[in-house]
């Protein structure tokens, strides 16, 4: 439950600015949690914050002197305030990783590029299961893999399933309408239960292997196949037996992509971060049932005097609003309030999450490995950024601009004969395409 605190209307007090106004709103802030947005003089969130106590939070903001740099600018330009009071600080700091993700406020740390991850999914809203890629809401009816750090990284995994378990990809629609096996069975990529190839049971059983590998228990998947092609070669069956190896060989190509697969670690978000030169990346490692489902790197907009203890702090509430934390979250860096995100995610995923950092051990050599990827990763994108500002450079001479652009947008329209038309547009700056 949270309680929205208005502030009074412009015209029944006079203009105030920075401290003055900070000031003016304390006497009817509570001592509770909850949320405060800082305003400047043109509507313009400049940043969202959290507080065990309003009050005391807030008041403290009527003295700059000692504050970090970036909070002093956001004191001087604040013109108003407005507030949420939440029931508890967990409330509290998954309203404000909410309210940053859609306000983006100016000075706070923005998580960019948060495009929602794919998983597989394993439907079962068909009496003849099908395997696809989801992202999204997991509304429809089946089991879920992942996450997967990209669309590519599934469509690869899916294509080596195909091979290993001959599991339809297709429509139901497509399948419904089927009178003879397409071409993935042809190319043996699929066991055509549509035309009656192989029995409802027969591919129930290719269903629960999938599902079994999915689930960690790789192992025991390839030693049943092994059992099963040794026993095909032995009754002279060796069309049985050469299809085995095949499918034997499609989940040694899934696992040779998937990098390091941990002993000790069952399920595990790992975040690693490194900084250069005032930019930050982060790297995201995912681990589900011991396997690497791959990695993404972040590069996060970020005040250049942040430590990375503080950047990862912010940026991780912002990276669990809209995603399900697994039970175990590695950091490179300890953070200010991790116990408190403990007890949110926890909160929110009904489930007890642990958030440490580990010293030695396996554990320790996930992060260490996922530290060595940010540094790469932000070496990479300083050469890319280095790279566009000489471009911008050039456009600025080629059009004798007075400075380079600071975003560059092309539009595109069409139609066929005054009918059908269409629209486009790219949008270009500083760090690239958007």
């Amino acid at each position: 439950m949270t309680e929205e605190i208005k502030d009074e209307p412009a015209a029944a007090k006079p203009a105030l600015t920075g401290v003055a106004v900070i000031a003016d709103v304390i006497r009817r802030l509570p001592a509770g949690p909850g949320v405060y947005r800082m305003i400047d003089a043109r509507g313009h969130v400049l940043y969202v914050g959290k507080a065990r106590s309003l009050k005391k939070r807030v008041q403290s903001y009527t003295r700059i002197a000692g504050q970090p740099g970036r909070i002093a600018r956001v004191i001087m330009a604040t013109a108003s305030m407005e507030f949420v009071s939440t029931r508890t600080e967990t409330e509290a700091l998954l309203l404000e990783a909410n309210l940053i993700k859609r306000l983006r406020p100016r000075f706070n740390v923005l998580l960019r590029d948060d495009k929602s991850f794919p998983y597989i999914l394993i439907t079962e809203d068909h009496p003849v299961p099908a395997i696809v890629k989801h992202r999204g809401a997991r509304s429809r009816k089946g089991t879920y893999f992942g996450p997967f750090a990209s669309a590519g990284a599934v469509g690869r995994t899916i294509n080596a399933l195909q091979r290993a378990f001959l599991i339809r990809t297709c429509s139901d629609s497509f399948y419904e309408s089927r009178t003879r096996p397409c071409l993935l069975y042809q190319i043996k990529r699929c066991s055509a239960p549509c035309t009656g190839v192989v029995s409802h049971a027969d591919y129930a059983v290719l269903v629960d292997e999938a599902k079994g590998f999915l689930s960690g228990k790789s192992q025991a998947v390839r030693t049943e196949m092994q059992r099963a092609m040794e026993a095909a070669a032995e009754r002279l069956d060796f069309e049985a037996a050469a299809t085995y190896r095949d499918r034997l060989a499609a989940l040694s190509h899934v696992q040779s992509h998937q990098g390091i697969n941990p002993k000790t670690v069952d399920e595990a978000d790992v975040f690693a971060v490194h900084q250069d030169g005032g930019s930050t990346c982060i790297q995201v490692f995912f681990f589900r049932t011991g396997q690497n489902w791959g990695n993404r790197a972040y590069f996060p907009r970020a005040d250049k005097a942040l430590e990375p203890g503080q950047v990862l702090g912010e940026f991780l509430a912002q990276f669990y609003d809209d995603k399900p934390a697994p039970k175990l979250i590695l950091l490179s860096h300890d953070i200010e309030e991790r116990t408190l995100l403990e007890e949110a995610l926890g909160e929110k995923s009904g489930r007890k999450v642990a958030v440490m950092v580990p010293q030695r051990g396996e554990k320790r050599e996930l992060v260490e490995h996922a530290l060595a990827n940010a540094r790469d990763a932000l070496g990479r994108e300083m050469a890319v950024s280095a790279t566009q500002q000489t471009l911008l450079a050039g456009v600025a001479e080629r059009f004798g601009l007075a400075e380079p652009p600071r975003r560059i947008e092309v539009f595109d329209n069409s139609h066929i004969m005054g009918t059908n038309p269409v629209g486009a547009v790219i949008v270009a700056g500083p760090d690239g395409f958007i």
